[in-house]
């Protein structure tokens, strides 16, 4: 009898393996997480729990043959001989990846794609562990069809939070539409080179500014609680002090010391880990001689310990190799995962920094078995609150009612609309008319579609991207005439056409001229393992910004201001729009042009919102997240430097020739009625700062209103100013509006002397503004006591 119920078990196991699987506690949905965890760590061989841990590259994870979609054998290998647990930028096309429009993913295929990989590892692996499927989506999901927005240097010219996060909830619908689970995003990093490559990824050069940014991202892509639809987790990037880097040298060493670090590099991401962020990850660079990648300060102290951070952290690609190669602060790959895990770093980035040797360093007793529980438990516990074992599957109807969607060109639209700075107006050229009878567009960015995108962004369909000669187009009056002629290139001097753009100019009525830069990656660029560009002197595509793209001068390339000095001299009306990654050179015309439009790159619908500006359909009230310089020689010229006051140079000025909070709009704005009122009590104060803001011009328009505050005297160096509070508001036509900030003592501490956080008593300055160099109202408040 015991034999024949014993056969009977063995039967039904093999006829019904999912039927047993629902036994397992871990399978158990109505188990609290942490016994899920428990049960499957304790389910798992050493080898599968060092599987969890890699995170490999994802685009040949599938196969395409016309319209069917499949696992690859490069999946089904990995799976089998690594045991992974997560996958980075499946759905990734882009030159690196050699993944087009054609042997590419639309957004159904790729929902198909994705289930497909999921399916595999629920019904054919021993434990049906799901992946945590990664994508790229700083400004909208790196995936052919995807919604592409302006990028981050733009998102932060709205200073609107509220827009940002609108944004983020967009495209975490449409990553999660097609099966990612972790967007990559927001990028945290403090810029203070312009030079260096990946400028236009970030919010700029102001840590307040920054942090509101990431958090709004944050909330935008994880919503209230993990585990909603159309909801995912961010990746915080890159931890820490990446976009400061000696030379303007991607991934190199920073010179910072900790109070700088504490005060200025750090404090975004704090923000961003306490709105719940998911996932950081670590920055290429070293601080004071110890990698990023392999920091224990960084990894438990601050961001575990300090922060609560309670997600999973995540090399950059290759870094935990970079230990036994660019940093050579390890013998060998075996030592390089023992620093790296035993420093707080959880999953790696390629499969080859852990995979083996993270294998081998335990098996060697390099790593102990309770460390490694940690990690793959925290990875396992992001699964699981993500809803993957209970959900590992997306409806694949419904892909179409959420990525690329009217609402969602919407929503790019409107932050390329508040994206966009005014940075010269001289006597109200701008707006243009509508019924001008010729208009000259005119430049190598006037009709590119890759050059107003920017890096990390997908192939994309033709006419998807709204160019700005299609936006002119559309704006106009039927009868006015537009002559297109590009001109030059951005970098290529050999096909240039000034001739032809000036005769075009001659004929006009106005000139719209459009230089700049690009980030676009095309198929003759050449990439490192890590997927940044290199630098080829024998291939000259537009490419001059973007990751890999260090400058060791701002100024135009190629024959962009041969183009700009010979269309200015015809003497027509010009506009010059600047569509770019990072803050150019700007100086020759800041004084020979009268109106100066501002873009970086606006996403696939800048062309329209462009137009919208140009011709009066907006009214600008983007202002700079960064400062442009006069010179390189200045750098750094961000606005918040310590005291004392910078003195000018031999050659010129000290000051930037645009400052950080800058830009100008198509109505007048008056200051008024400031009131600071200061409550002190118990362990805080509420220190209420009130004024008025008028529109004194004939449009309604936005006001974004800046305060800043100077600490007085202080125990240790502060900044000259340093920006606070601010608020994006819309203000018709003589209409006034009130603002209101509060501030506490977590808004005015400082790292003392002591290496603790404290805010001193004494007398602040409260300067407000509409820039941080247009400062038009003064007050000041005292505390009587330290807090």
């Amino acid at each position: 009898m015991k034999v024949r119920i014993l056969l009977l078990i063995a039967i039904t196991s093999l006829l019904c393996p999912q039927l047993q699987a629902q036994q397992f506690p871990y399978k158990n949905s109505t188990l609290p997480t942490e016994k899920r965890i428990s049960d499957l760590l304790g389910r798992m061989t050493v080898e599968e729990k060092v599987g969890q841990l890699s995170k490999l590259l994802g685009w040949d994870m599938y196969s395409k043959n016309g319209k069917q979609v499949t696992i690859s054998d490069k999946l089904r290998k990995a799976v089998k001989e690594q045991h992974i647990g997560l996958l980075w930028a499946t759905l990734r096309a882009d030159p690196w990846t050699q993944k087009t429009l054609l042997n590419g993913l639309s957004p159904v295929e790729a929902a198909r794609a994705t289930n497909a990989i999921q399916r595999y590892m629920v019904d054919s692996t021993r434990l049906g562990i799901p992946l945590l499927l990664s994508e790229e989506a700083p400004h909208g999901h790196m995936a052919i069809g995807a919604t592409v927005f302006p990028t981050a240097i733009g998102q932060a010219s709205t200073w609107n939070p509220r827009l940002i996060q609108d944004m983020a909830s967009t495209i975490a619908m449409e990553t999660y539409a097609v099966g990612g689970k972790n967007g990559y995003g927001p990028v945290l990093d403090l810029a203070r080179d312009p030079r260096w490559s990946r400028t236009e990824e970030t919010y700029g050069e102001d840590p307040y500014l920054i942090g509101q940014m990431g958090m709004a991202m944050i909330r935008g892509f994880q919503g209230k609680t993990l585990g909603q639809h159309d909801k995912i987790i961010g990746t915080l990037k890159h931890f820490v002090a990446y976009a400061a880097p000696d030379g303007g040298h991607n991934g190199e060493s920073v010179s910072f010391g900790e109070r700088s670090l504490r005060q200025y590099f750090l404090p975004p991401f704090e923000h961003a880990v306490k709105s719940g962020a998911g996932s950081v990850m670590t920055a290429y660079n070293s601080i004071d001689g110890i990698p990023c990648s392999a920091n224990p300060w960084l990894l438990k102290d601050i961001l575990r310990k300090d922060w609560g951070f309670s997600g999973f952290v995540v090399s950059d690609l290759l870094s935990i190799s970079g230990l036994n190669g660019g940093h050579a602060t390890a013998a060998t790959a075996e030592e390089a995962a023992s620093q790296s895990i035993h420093a707080g770093l959880d999953v790696d980035l390629s499969g080859t920094g852990y995979g083996p040797n993270l294998l081998k360093a335990v098996q060697q007793g390099l790593v102990e078995p309770a460390v490694l529980d940690t990690a793959v438990a925290r990875v396992l516990r992001m699964k699981f609150n993500l809803g993957l074992f209970d959900r590992p599957y997306v409806d694949e109807k419904l892909v179409a009612q959420k990525v690329a969607t009217v609402q969602n060109k919407m929503v790019a639209r409107q932050v390329a609309r508040e994206s966009i700075v005014l940075l010269k107006n001289d006597q109200h050229m701008l707006p243009l008319s509508k019924s001008l009878k010729r208009i000259a567009v005119i430049g190598p960015n006037a009709d590119n579609a890759y050059n107003q995108l920017g890096d990390y962004t997908a192939p994309q369909a033709e006419g998807k991207v709204q160019t700005l000669l299609t936006g002119i187009r559309a704006a106009v009056d039927k009868t006015t005439k537009i002559d297109y002629v590009k001109g030059c290139a951005i970098r290529d001097t050999s096909n240039s056409d000034i001739a032809a753009a000036v005769e075009a100019a001659k004929q006009a009525d106005a000139v719209v001229l459009v230089l700049g830069g690009s980030s676009a990656r095309d198929f003759k660029t050449s990439y490192q393992a890590t997927g940044a560009a290199n630098v080829d002197p024998n291939t000259v595509s537009d490419m001059e910004s973007g990751e890999g793209f260090d400058r060791v001068s701002l100024d135009m390339m190629g024959d962009q201001i041969k183009l700009l000095k010979a269309i200015q001299a015809t003497g027509k009306p010009i506009v010059l729009v600047t569509i770019m990654g990072r803050p150019l050179n700007l100086n020759w015309a800041a004084d020979n042009v009268p109106a100066i439009v501002n873009a970086w790159y606006p996403g696939q619908e800048g062309g329209l919102a462009i137009a919208d500006v140009l011709f009066g359909d907006y009214n600008p009230a983007g202002r700079l997240p960064i400062s442009v310089p006069r010179s390189v020689g200045q750098l750094p010229v961000h606005y918040n430097h310590t005291k004392p006051k910078h003195h000018d140079y031999v050659e010129m000025s000290a000051k930037p020739l645009y400052a950080f909070g800058y830009g100008l709009s198509y109505s007048n704005f008056d200051y008024s009625n400031l009131k600071v009122n200061v409550k002190e009590n118990g362990d805080d104060f509420l220190c209420t700062v009130s004024f008025d803001v008028a529109n004194k011009g004939k449009m309604a328009g936005d006001e974004v209103a800046q305060l800043y505050v100077v600490d007085e005297v202080s125990s240790v160096v502060t900044p000259v100013m340093q920006l606070k509070r601010f608020e994006r508001k819309n203000i018709a036509a003589g209409q006034t509006a009130s603002y209101s900030f509060q501030l506490s003592k977590e808004d005015l501490k400082l790292w003392s002397a002591s290496n603790s956080w404290k805010t001193e008593k004494g007398k602040f300055k409260f300067l407000v503004g509409a820039a941080s160099d247009d400062i038009r109202l003064k007050g000041e408040m005292e505390l009587t006591r330290d807090y």
